[in-house]
């Protein structure tokens, strides 16, 4: 087929879905709730061969993500909520629905914030350093989220302004914003973010195999990515949102975080350039992060030499052997 006539056969604009939710018996099966657990699943495994990688046990990521998975829920829920009040505390709006999660509404920052969190109190549990995890699941958190943003095409929501590029997003009459006629044809912002995640999961990826990243930067480059995609992307939307100097929060939120993360990047890679060389947090009562020393092993030897048998002759250490080697020489010997 010729080139010209392979493309005229291409769709002139991206369908919405005809429908999101499907029904088994009084059950029903929500594309968005099932877009949000298949990028869960996908980080999951992702993250587990990544963490097994860094000599963590792929187990411990499960045990971590039954803290950081409810709490990012409702982290980035209640940013939405927060965030878009109208609709919810409004006039005409139904405060029972902010809890209506399944109909779509997550704010990736509180979802960030809080699931923080519930990843801190997780790796406590497991005796996990925090910062090398968060290495480990970065990529896997932009493919969660890449694989979320398709409940956005089910939803048919959150799409950008008025287009005629080819993949322009065709929004079924039902959820049409108001002012635009029918057929016309949007920007699929989901689409964008989807394949803006998916190339930023692979740079981290490759930089993280290059440069052998470690202390928490792989996670700070992850927010930087995203929070430099979000960004173009969200001066794209034309949804109803908070604005602050005329501009969506979002945009201001997205340009803040991200310079956040590079100076934190830059920061921790000042302090740590490399690698982290233990995953596992210290037993109780063992310091954390003491440096090695043998000077110290070699003391605490002659002190429990000493201990076991009182009357032996303490051998010097090297410090002390120095000093008495240096006071023996006299002026001579310092030359």
């Amino acid at each position: 087929m010729p080139l010209a006539a392979w493309a005229g056969a291409l769709p002139a604009a991206i369908p919405s879905p005809s429908q999101g939710v499907w029904h088994l018996g009084p059950l029903p099966l929500r594309a968005y709730a099932l877009c949000i657990l298949a990028g869960i699943v996908a980080a999951t495994l992702l993250t587990q061969r990544r963490w097994a990688a860094r000599g963590g046990k792929p187990e411990q990521v499960l045990d971590i993500a039954f803290w950081a998975v409810p709490f990012g829920i409702v982290g980035g829920r209640l940013y939405h909520v927060v965030s878009s009040p109208d609709a919810y505390f409004g006039p005409g709006g139904d405060p029972w629905r902010a809890f209506a999660i399944w109909e779509g509404g997550l704010g990736i920052w509180g979802a960030i914030a809080l699931g923080a969190v519930g990843a801190w109190i997780g790796c406590r549990r497991a005796g996990v350093r925090l910062p090398p995890f968060a290495d480990a699941l970065a990529p896997g958190l932009l493919v969660a989220q890449a694989v979320g943003r398709l409940g956005n095409w089910f939803n048919q929501e959150l799409f950008g302004g008025p287009t005629t590029l080819p993949w322009g997003l065709r929004i079924d009459d039902a959820h049409l914003p108001a002012g635009y006629d029918s057929g016309t044809l949007f920007h699929p912002t989901f689409l964008y973010e989807l394949l803006w995640n998916l190339a930023a999961a692979v740079v981290l990826v490759v930089v993280d195999r290059r440069r052998r990243l470690g202390h928490g930067r792989v996670f700070w480059l992850y927010v930087a990515l995203y929070t430099a995609g979000r960004f173009w992307i969200e001066l794209l939307r034309i949804d109803a949102a908070e604005t602050v100097l005329g501009q969506r929060l979002n945009v201001w939120v997205a340009a803040l975080v991200c310079l956040g993360a590079l100076v934190a990047f830059a920061l921790v890679g000042r302090r740590h350039p490399d690698r982290d060389t233990e995953v596992l947090r210290p037993a109780p009562g063992q310091p954390q992060d003491r440096e090695h020393d043998p000077e110290q092993d070699v003391q605490q030897d002659v002190e429990q030499h000493v201990e076991q048998d009182p009357g032996a002759a303490v051998p010097a250490t090297g410090t002390q052997a120095g000093q008495a080697a240096g006071s023996a020489d006299g002026p001579l010997g310092s030359r």
